[in-house]
């Protein structure tokens, strides 16, 4: 009978991913790792602030790429942008977190 039990808490578990979950990408691979790099970097620097993470990879995407990226961190967002091609990157990171990131 534990042994049920067991097996029914393993099936209910959260899965969690440590890892960026890609859900869309339109960019040329080395600019696609670049900015998972960087995104991975600055939410584990800020894990507690999803605005001050959006404000460090906006900044060094545009030191890196050129000026007028954008960047949105949090959870439970939608969204419906227009963006140059070539430059879209939608990931989860630490399970629930949604990064998306674009130029325009």
């Amino acid at each position: 009978m534990g042994e049920e039990k067991g097996a029914g808490d393993e099936a209910n578990k959260k899965v969690v991913h440590v890892y960026p979950l890609v859900k869309s990408c339109d960019m040329i691979d080395d600019m696609r790792n670049e900015a998972i790099e960087l995104i991975v970097t600055a939410c584990e620097k800020h894990a507690a602030n999803n605005e001050m993470a959006a404000k460090v990879i906006k900044d060094n995407l545009d030191v890196k790429f050129g000026p007028s990226w954008h960047a949105i961190v949090g959870e439970g967002f939608g969204f419906n942008i227009s963006y140059e091609c070539k430059t879209l990157l939608y990931l989860f990171f630490g399970g629930n977190i949604g990064i998306c990131i674009w130029k325009c």
